[in-house]
């Protein structure tokens, strides 16, 4: 008997649209057929989303697929001209020196908070349309302070003028806070988000600083080859200034674009927090080695107490960005643990300095210091522990921090409106 091809029945060869049909209501080998090759699963779906819109699940997909993600936005007219207006006063506000002739050194001392402070607190109260008694009070903390600052004696060497110059940035950036909450001293959820806020714009300053630090390099490289050396004039108009605007525009884009650098510092945080802790254990290992003694040198205790404050900064934004892992608890426990022993060793060293020589408005500044950040550490390593226990949720830690934050604002009040007086501004 003879057979012809025409005989033969024609296997039918399956696409992978045939596929994508065939398997539309099969969630799990759709998702292998997607993660098998993505761009021509994409391609094809789309080919075949007509015959199956009526779907649900290829609803879903579709979304999936074809999702466009928000471009960067630029906010209204208003809010653009508003932010163009507040970095320009900054700018301005960072040339006074220039402009009428007054030292940097004493000016940037007294009024380096009130370049940047008042005008981002402008900024949310105008965001938020705070009532005006609440903007009334915002502007009188600003004034009084401004005034104040500025009429304490001229002395560089005094210690009661530099330590009230310090915390008089943490009393306005409390003040800034304030504003950023709306006008409410209530609500801690707030004030965790403006820790958030403070790291995103961390983030976000870094990453307009090396833009401008590029920018910079390439004008003045460009000027030098014609001949033209434009640096001195450079730095002190446009550097200057645009340092001063930095904080506004990074603001200005994170409120404006909430997921622009949300993802970023919860991964910054995550790889940074086990590094930190690897580093301040390999440190304590070398003091030990090394003999350093914080007990008598000034100076490394200085240092030793400013490390403890940035990793306490490290602590307070990884807790506001952590994921609920047990392993991101765990390190930040740690954490905590390793620093509160180094924040021991510092409030020994500060306690047996002030028996040995007396009290100074150093002393005494850093002793208050020490003793809020030992008190606030061990309530943070003590909620941590309960959350690694499972005892309760992540929010007990967050509450903890949030709770504490005016404690710091206090401090900086004393710091900078009583030490001048109590210690003869001296």
């Amino acid at each position: 008997m003879k057979t012809t091809s025409d005989s033969v029945p024609e296997k039918k060869v399956s696409t992978l649209k045939d596929e994508i049909l065939s398997n539309i209501d099969n969630p799990l080998q759709l998702e292998h057929l997607y993660l098998n090759n993505k761009t021509s699963f994409k391609r094809e779906f789309n080919k075949a989303y007509d015959e199956i819109k009526e779907n649900r699940t290829a609803q879903i997909w579709n979304i999936r697929l074809n999702f466009k993600k928000e471009q960067v936005l630029w906010g209204t007219g208003k809010e653009q001209i508003f932010v163009l207006v507040a970095a320009i006063v900054a700018g301005l506000m960072a040339q006074i020196p220039e402009i009428a002739g007054i030292e940097p050194e004493y000016f940037f001392l007294r009024n380096m908070g009130f370049v940047v402070f008042p005008i981002l607190s402008g900024y949310f109260a105008w965001y938020h349309r705070m009532p005006f008694k609440n903007l009334l009070g915002v502007a009188l903390a600003f004034i009084i302070s401004a005034v104040y600052i500025n009429l304490l004696p001229n002395d560089t060497q005094s210690d009661t003028l530099v330590l009230a110059s310090i915390h008089l940035l943490l009393f306005l950036w409390s003040v800034l806070g304030y504003t950023f909450a709306g006008g409410s001293l209530q609500g801690f959820q707030r004030r965790l988000e403006f820790l958030q806020y403070n790291g995103n714009l961390l983030v976000m300053t870094a990453l307009l600083i090396m833009a401008g630090g590029l920018l910079t390099g390439i004008t003045m490289g460009l000027f030098l080859l014609i001949d033209l050396n434009i640096e001195n004039f450079y730095f002190q108009y446009v550097v200057i200034s645009g340092l001063a605007a930095v904080p506004i525009a990074g603001t200005y884009l994170i409120q404006a674009n909430p997921s622009l650098v949300n993802n970023v510092s919860p991964v910054i945080a995550r790889i940074f927090t086990p590094i930190v802790l690897i580093t301040l254990v390999v440190y304590l290992a070398a003091v030990v080695i090394t003999g350093k003694n914080p007990y008598h040198d000034r100076d490394f205790l200085l240092i030793f107490n400013a490390l403890i404050i940035c990793v306490l900064a490290i602590i307070f934004f990884s807790v506001t960005d952590t994921s609920k892992s047990n392993t991101g608890i765990a390190v930040l426990t740690f954490l905590s643990a390793v620093t509160i022993l180094l924040n021991v060793i510092a409030l020994s060293a500060i306690v047996f300095r002030i028996s040995e020589w007396g009290i100074t408005p150093n002393r005494l500044a850093v002793l208050g210091t020490n003793i809020l950040v030992l008190t606030n550490l061990t309530m943070v390593a003590w909620r941590l522990t309960g959350t690694l226990r499972g005892r309760y949720g992540q929010e007990r830690i967050e509450e903890c921090i949030a709770f504490f934050l005016p404690f710091y604002f206090l401090w900086s009040m004393v710091v900078v409106f009583a030490f001048p007086a109590l210690f003869g501004f001296k």
